[in-house]
């Protein structure tokens, strides 16, 4: 019976240490970036975590859109936006890496072999 409480105390410290480990993205950040026509596009994240969960939106040129499949683990952020545009829906995913007050995404438009990266920095 004591051994089981042990077991269970070290899982359960485990356990916190792995979701106090997970960095601190909550709030508003920002990122832009230049088109190839020359055009700056500004993109305002916010964001919420709840243990691993992240929550939020993204506000850009095309308006809010809802944050899916949200996760953060350690300095890693990961995400996906779903938009409609000309009646076809976009899939487009974000995987970051935080590291204090920046995030540098890698963003992936899915089927289509676009990629890009982008940096948001904390407002």
């Amino acid at each position: 019976m004591q051994m089981r409480k042990i077991v269970w105390a070290v899982a359960l410290i485990g356990i916190l240490a792995m979701v106090a480990s997970a960095a601190d993205v909550s709030g508003k950040w920002k990122s832009e970036m230049t088109t190839p026509d020359g055009q700056t596009r500004t993109s305002t994240y916010t964001f919420k975590v709840e243990g691993s969960t992240l929550t939020g939106t993204v506000a850009g040129a095309r308006g809010e859109t809802e944050i899916k499949e949200g996760k953060v683990s350690g300095d890693e952020i990961s995400f996906v936006l779903v938009r409609s545009f000309n009646g076809n829906e976009f899939k487009t995913q974000y995987t970051g890496k935080v590291a204090g007050d920046e995030i540098k995404f890698k963003v992936e438009v899915v089927g289509m072999e676009r990629t890009f990266e982008v940096t948001a920095k904390r407002m």
